[in-house]
């Protein structure tokens, strides 16, 4: 086939802002080859970026809000794909489709209960694609999450098809570990099918280390930038024991997990819980007292990780590499404490293999995008728990 330029669009749990790419992609006996073009980022408005906090905490309910938010975004999307366009001298009528994630604001899987009751296993991702379609005049492909579902998956992970077309060696086993708000892996298996690909989320990657250095820093700082903190910190390995016993962790893939779950209400929770209530005896924490919690939670995400990989995937396959993507690959206090467990393995970054990693997730919906303008089935029934293939998302011409 001829190759086509599509632009991806992504904004991910840690709400930080607009991923752009435009890419270059080709369908040769099987396989989708890709060439990035272009990758930007644009920063939310503050105002815009609290609004969608609050659109996600369950104590701030907001139907008009999260009504207006499908909208806004929408503009905010069109006006990053035209801006990236402009930069990059294509016109419109060059770009075969935008593949738009959307923002996630709950996210319902199979198998939730709540009070006893199961939950009707849902999500829901708003920036309204037929928007960006109008606003842009390029066909869009948006809402990728709910076929999965209705199939009986968990409408995600989703990148591992991109993952299986973008990264798979023919020699190599290969862990791809995204450490975003979220953490999620993706093993693929030597010169491998789809049908072997392996999958989940570990559990939070940054999204509790960000709320807690916002918490603790009085909203100064919103992440902790190099693992500064992190690494000024002494892990308390009492506190550590106790969270790693949520249940989530020895939960069986397939099996995903987002703010619901590890936000900002369970970051404040185990504060209160394993912070302040020490401290009741004290006017208050110092610098230490939060360095050192920092340094707990970064632990939790580095040992939930290698963890997932002892219980769910060592016990079939060696790996022989693991590749580093997402902010907290630039963490370098979280990534000395996974290498310090995987010293037997090659753990790089997507960089160190000559892959750009910059925008990898809007890449990764700029293909979905392509493959369901050509009806191909781009869901993993093997890391989503789907009853079958199919083609995902929903095309606003």
């Amino acid at each position: 086939m001829k190759p086509k330029i599509c632009m991806g669009l992504m904004s991910g749990t840690s709400v930080d802002g607009i991923d752009v790419v435009i890419a270059e992609f080709r369908l040769v006996k099987g396989f989708i080859k890709h060439k990035l073009l272009l990758f930007r980022k644009y920063d939310f408005p503050s105002m815009i970026r609290k609004r969608i906090f609050d659109a996600m905490n369950d104590s701030l309910p907001s139907t008009k809000n999260i009504c207006q938010l499908n909208f806004e975004l929408a503009y905010l999307y069109a006006k990053a794909v035209i801006k990236t366009l402009k930069e990059s001298g294509l016109g419109k009528n060059k770009i075969f489709v935008v593949g738009s994630h959307g923002q996630t604001i709950y996210h319902i899987p199979q198998g939730t209960r709540e009070n006893g009751k199961k939950l009707v296993a849902s999500t829901l991702q708003i920036g309204d694609g037929s928007v960006i379609a109008e606003i842009t005049g390029i066909p869009t492909v948006s809402d990728f999450r709910t076929r999965d579902i209705a199939v009986g998956g968990h409408g995600a992970p989703l990148v591992p098809f991109a993952d299986f077309h973008l990264l798979t060696h023919h020699k190599k086993n290969r862990i791809l570990q995204n450490i975003g708000g979220v953490a999620n892996v993706t093993f693929l298996k030597a010169n491998g099918k789809i049908s072997d690909i392996i999958a989940f989320d570990n559990g939070p990657g940054n999204m509790i280390i960000d709320y807690a250095t916002f918490y603790f820093t009085n909203g100064k700082q919103n992440l902790d930038r190099n693992g500064e903190l992190a690494g000024k910190g002494k892990v308390n390995n009492a506190i550590l024991s106790e969270l790693l016993k949520h249940p989530y962790y020895k939960t069986k893939p397939p099996k995903t997990t987002g703010r619901e779950m590890f936000g900002k209400q369970y970051t404040e929770k185990i504060i209160k819980q394993y912070v302040v209530r020490d401290l009741s005896r004290k006017k208050g924490y110092s610098k230490k007292d939060f360095c050192d919690f920092i340094a707990t939670i970064t632990a939790l995400t580095a040992i939930t990780i290698i963890d997932s990989y002892k219980n769910f995937i060592m016990n079939k396959y060696l790996i022989d590499e693991v590749l580093l993507t997402g902010g907290g690959a630039y963490n370098p206090t979280l990534v000395k404490m996974i290498k310090n467990e995987l010293q037997d393995m090659d753990v790089k970054t997507l960089e160190d293999i000559g892959f750009n990693s910059d925008g990898k997730e809007a890449l990764s919906f700029a293909l979905l995008a392509y493959a369901t303008m050509l009806n191909v089935p781009n869901n993993v029934p093997s890391a989503t728990g789907a009853k079958k293939p199919v083609v995902l998302g929903k095309i606003s011409y």
